[in-house]
């Protein structure tokens, strides 16, 4: 299901889909990227360290199904899908 809108606050994403309205910090969306790099990292056991004050600088759609988000510490290789963002929000 794609989100009815999508919104950068000061350090959280809001999503906004069916009436509802959720947020994810930009931290948890850092930390939960699924990239090639952060997936490898993360099962060798060697995850990257999270740099301090990280914000989501921008966000591009990836098809209806997907957005790729840009970090302030230069990641942008995650894609999100929808199914996997929401997911986040209820964790």
């Amino acid at each position: 299901m794609t989100p009815d809108q999508l919104v950068l606050t000061g350090e959280a994403l809001v999503i906004e889909s069916a009436g509802q309205r959720s947020a994810i910090s930009f931290a948890v969306l850092r930390q939960q990227c699924r990239c090639t790099e952060c997936r490898s990292a993360s099962l060798l056991g060697k995850p990257h360290p999270l740099a301090a004050g990280v914000q989501v600088t921008g966000i591009t759609p990836v098809g209806n199904y997907a957005v790729q988000l840009h970090f302030s510490d230069g990641h942008e290789r995650g894609i999100y899908p929808w199914p996997y963002l929401l997911s986040l929000c209820e964790a």
